[in-house]
């Protein structure tokens, strides 16, 4: 059987999107849109045998795939997962979900009233750094894990054309870093360390052109009684070949270990009292973040045909928003905030 995929946006972002579906075996993309007449014809002509459509809704229509991949700006998920959710067709929706949490609840709200599956493309847990620290703290690498840790750093917030030749609606969003990317760590540290109980932050905006902040501090509590920090500034970089590939440093430390990521996806396992050595694993540095884009896609295509369960529904998801919340409501109030 061969799951029909179509693509709603082809721009930036939706470029690794196409390579992903593109070269997924099992699958085969039927139809893009977007505005921009350019871009559409690009990615058809990347996904041969694709048509190209100006309207999401056209493409639903013509093309009735089994699921939407919508790669656009947050603002118009709203209006496309309703009309994904009114034709029956299934959805993997970009993230931030929503411009708000409100709006965010209405659109799992629309999906569920339909009884059609929702997935928020939360790629970042799908980076192999991330899955292998996952994997070795759950193996007892570093025994009863007590702090986690990530500097985000990928030095690309700086002067007035910050963001423009990638995502320009960047510089618009109201809130920035921890609604656009921050939100990425909230979900990786509740897969590696539980659930998180409790926040305090301090956020600020260092760039003036752009409308939210764009560094800032987050602790965080979890319900094992370990602790966590997000030290996030997009101004600095960090030693790296691409400083966006990692977008930072990440450190885990248990009752008999430390595991450290750097800028190069290599990992390093110290054992207490012991020497540092290098964890060797194997990824594939394709794409975006180690081909994360296809390691999302695949997980939903393998729950679609093959049961598998899904870590990244829309009503899962809602779980990592609240929490969001809760960080702009401590860096308002200036206390720390219980979940």
């Amino acid at each position: 059987m061969t799951l029909t995929v179509a693509i709603a946006g082809c721009g930036y972002f939706s470029r690794f999107h196409q390579d992903a579906w593109s070269r997924m075996e099992g699958v085969r993309v039927v139809g893009v849109a977007d505005r921009d007449a350019g871009k559409r014809e690009a990615a058809a002509g990347l996904l041969h045998g694709a048509a190209a459509f100006e309207d999401a809704e056209a493409m639903l229509d013509a093309t009735r795939p089994d699921l939407i991949d919508i790669v656009t700006p947050p603002a118009t998920h709203r209006a496309l997962v309703a009309a994904a959710a009114l034709r029956g067709v299934k959805m993997i929706c970009q993230k931030p979900l929503a411009p708000t949490f409100d709006d965010a609840q209405e659109i799992v709200a629309i999906a569920e009233d339909a009884g059609v599956m929702l997935a928020v493309h939360e790629n970042f847990r799908f980076m192999p750094w991330f899955m292998e620290v996952r994997r070795l703290v759950a193996d007892g690498a570093i025994g009863t894990p007590l702090n986690i840790n990530f500097r985000l750093r990928p030095g690309d917030g700086q002067g007035s054309e910050a963001y423009l030749s990638r995502q320009p609606y960047f510089q618009s969003m109201s809130r920035f870093l921890i609604h656009e990317t921050g939100i990425h760590l909230i979900d990786v540290f509740r897969d590696v360390m539980g659930e998180i109980t409790g926040v305090f932050a301090r956020l600020r905006r260092i760039n003036p052109v752009i409308k939210g902040e764009d560094a800032g501090l987050v602790v965080f509590d979890f319900a094992s009684g370990a602790a966590g920090l997000f030290d996030g500034n997009r101004h600095i970089d960090h030693p790296a070949d691409d400083a966006r590939m990692t977008n930072g440093v990440l450190m885990v430390e248990g009752d008999r270990g430390v595991l450290r990521l750097d800028g190069y996806g290599r990992l390093f396992l110290r054992p207490l009292r012991g020497e540092e050595r290098e964890h060797t694993y194997t990824w594939v540095d394709r794409g975006y973040g180690g081909d994360c884009v296809y390691g999302q896609s695949r997980h939903v295509v393998e729950h679609l045909t093959k049961g598998t369960a899904l870590v990244n529904s829309g009503r899962d998801y809602m779980r990592n928003l609240a929490i969001e919340e809760a960080i702009y409501r401590s860096a308002e109030e200036g206390r720390f905030i219980s979940i």
